[in-house]
């Protein structure tokens, strides 16, 4: 067995420390999701807490760690006498982002099931993380189905398996623990919300800390086993401070005062229900236990804050997350007349962990991007066709759309776009299985097996089934697509007004994206050419940067945007051929620059029909008098051209439709 990283010694990271601290004192707290860059230390401390946890009392031989004092009526293992248990040390299972459904559950053997009634089930890892710790790394890349059984999970602390009426229910209450890179994209607010703390982790720009990072993985590398024996003894007082505080925990009060702060802190962020107001509570309570104190104080609650509710407070996908330290004072103070607290709310908690709770440099007040997204100047109107550029321009607000869809059926990552064959929506047939059974299609299984019952013996009740009588389901769900984002950026539409509701548009469709689980990327054309200005990514955040930063000007080479975005589907067909692309054009049709401008355009849009690749133009042209360049283009391209008024959900001018293929 691998000798874990000690906890003790990861250099720096308190707010990471403290928050996986705070909650093997008190599990209620609810788990915590570490956001952060790569190379940040995230895996190496998750996976060392685990060795600081207690021993878990269980029933001897059962397979889902039931507690001896309080054994599960219900499980599948039982039922249990109460008392006689053995200690076992504290499981951390990981959950890999590709697991299956019968491996996070656990699975029934059907053939079992239906030939001779008997409920043999094999455990999944939710089974095994009861009582323990659930680890998921890259959790934002974990799959839609997978992320609903862990929030079944999580709300009701059981597990349930059915299939085709054969169910086993066993309990499964655990810490959750994610990690994840922000680039990659972001979860779901469902999941997000499952989170009681979140922490942002970055690399130290100190290069003394830097050097003592090096200096302690190489020591550990070399020699596991002798630089674990010398954190030893740090280790061995964390545990006990643990074992202290979860012991000082039901003793802790929570006086009026100090949920007064709570309640008005939450209301003050406009966080949403009321989980963050408990989890406040509960991380409070347990920063008092970690301390050796059992009185609330102003200072817990403030450091409760500044864990609880960043991931909270966001109002949508793009917002960073990260408080107002400013405005969390002034509430503290306001409502924390009442307490005979310490009003000074700058220290924490001492010893490992103690302390932090800043949010990243990169974020301004109320979690604010301050990146370079500079305000529209106050410069006179672009040439259409010059050679001028005009700074970025802001969006307008984002809007919900229609939704865009690509024709026939696919294959590829479930997600909430297109029509496709996944293993989790409607039944719309069955087939013989191949490899091993996910989905039982009964009716089938049954209509194969019945005309041989006679040759096969069949005396009593029971269906003689064998395994070449077992049928899958097939079924029909939703995927996830790539959406190209091709936007025209010239001198034709710099008007700023004009720019500003390009780029609300493109902001839309972006947020639509990020909802239904798609990849992204992003070309712009102006000037001379055509860059690619962000490469297909999970990550729709990453887009929406870059599209707000986007400045204008210069020619109109269509042609050499449609040409870039035909060579980045083309890679990415040979990176991810399963994933179908949808390519969104947004421009007024105009096209300049070069001998035959247009005419080159449409030889490069009828690429795209060629490959079949389903597209859509987002129509900007404006004013009384209309050429109707964009609908030529969408004839070129195969698609359907919708303007910005049709591309809201609500518009009355509008027809819901999707993005349809003509016949070339």
């Amino acid at each position: 067995m691998t000798t874990p990283f000690p906890f003790t010694a990861v250099v720096g990271q308190d707010d990471l420390r403290l928050a996986l601290l705070l909650n093997a004192v008190s599990p209620a707290v609810g788990g915590v999701l570490v956001r952060g860059e790569k190379g940040t230390a995230k895996s190496t401390a998750v996976r060392a807490l685990s060795a600081l946890l207690p021993a878990v009392p269980v029933v001897p031989g059962c397979r889902f760690s039931c507690d001896p004092a309080s054994p599960d009526p219900g499980c599948p293992d039982g039922p249990h006498e109460t008392g006689g248990g053995v200690e076992r040390p504290a499981r951390m299972v990981e959950l890999p982002v590709g697991a299956s459904e019968d491996r996070l559950v656990g699975a029934l053997d059907i053939e079992r099931a239906l030939a001779e009634g008997v409920k043999a089930f094999e455990p999944g890892l939710l089974a095994d993380a009861h009582r323990g710790i659930l680890y998921v790394d890259e959790v934002n890349l974990l799959h839609d189905h997978l992320v609903d059984l862990l929030l079944d999970a999580a709300a009701m602390g059981a597990s349930y398996v059915e299939r085709e009426g054969v169910s086993v229910r066993h309990a499964a209450r655990f810490l959750l623990v994610g990690t994840m890179n922000p680039e990659e994209g972001e979860l779901r607010p469902q999941l997000l919300d499952r989170f009681g703390l979140t922490v942002e982790v970055a690399a130290s720009r100190e290069p003394d800390q830097r050097v003592e990072v090096v200096r302690r993985r190489l020591a550990y590398d070399d020699d596991p086993a002798a630089f674990a024996a010398r954190w030893a003894e740090e280790e061995a007082e964390v545990r006990a401070r643990i074992v202290a505080a979860r012991e000082l925990l039901p003793s802790v009060r929570l006086g009026d005062g100090a949920l007064r702060q709570i309640a008005a802190t939450c209301a003050a962020f406009e966080v949403d229900g009321m989980r963050a107001d408990i989890v406040m509570a509960r991380t409070a309570t347990a920063l008092a236990a970690w301390a050796g104190r059992t009185d609330v104080l102003a200072e817990d609650v403030r450091q409760a804050a500044l864990l609880a509710l960043p991931h909270r407070r966001r109002r949508n996908p793009f917002d960073a997350p990260g408080l107002d330290e400013d405005k969390l004072d002034e509430t503290l103070e306001e409502f924390g007349g009442s307490q005979d607290d310490d009003p000074d709310p700058d220290p924490g908690p001492d010893g490992p962990g103690g302390g932090g709770g800043q949010p990243d440099p990169g974020e301004g007040p109320e979690g604010g991007d301050t990146g370079a997204s500079p305000e529209a100047g106050e410069g006179g109107q672009p040439q259409p066709s010059g050679g001028g550029e005009e700074s970025a321009v802001r969006p307008s607000e984002p809007f919900r759309t229609k939704v865009l869809s690509v024709p026939g059926i696919g294959e590829g990552v479930a997600g909430r776009r297109s029509r496709a064959r996944t293993e989790h929506g409607r039944t719309t047939g069955a087939r013989r299985p191949r490899g091993a059974l996910t989905k039982l299609h009964l009716a089938a299984t049954v209509q194969a097996a019945a005309p041989h019952q006679r040759a096969r013996g069949r005396s009593g009740p029971g269906l003689v089934v064998r395994r070449d009588d077992l049928r899958q389901a097939t079924r029909e769900g939703r995927e996830g697509n790539l959406v190209l984002f091709v936007v025209d950026a010239s001198g034709s539409m710099a008007a700023r007004q004009r720019m500003s509701a390009v780029k609300g548009a493109v902001l839309s469709l972006l947020l639509d994206a990020y909802q239904r689980r798609d990849k992204v990327g992003l070309v712009t054309f102006r000037g001379t050419g055509a860059d690619v200005a962000l490469p297909p990514t999970s990550s729709v955040e990453a887009a929406a940067a870059r599209l707000e930063s986007l400045p204008t000007g210069g020619r109109t080479p269509l042609a050499a945007g449609l040409l870039r975005a035909h060579d980045v589907l083309r890679v990415e067909r040979l990176r991810d051929p399963a994933r179908r692309p949808l390519v969104v054009v947004v421009t007024d049709g105009r096209a300049t620059g070069g001998p035959e401008p247009v005419a080159l355009a449409g030889r490069a849009a009828r690429l795209f029909t060629a490959d079949g690749v389903a597209s859509v133009v987002v129509d900007c042209e404006s004013g009384p008098v209309r050429l109707g360049l964009a609908g030529q283009l969408a004839g070129e391209l195969g698609g359907t051209a919708v303007t910005l008024d049709e591309l809201r959900a609500d518009s009355i001018a509008g027809l819901v439709k999707d993005v349809q293929r003509r016949a070339a």
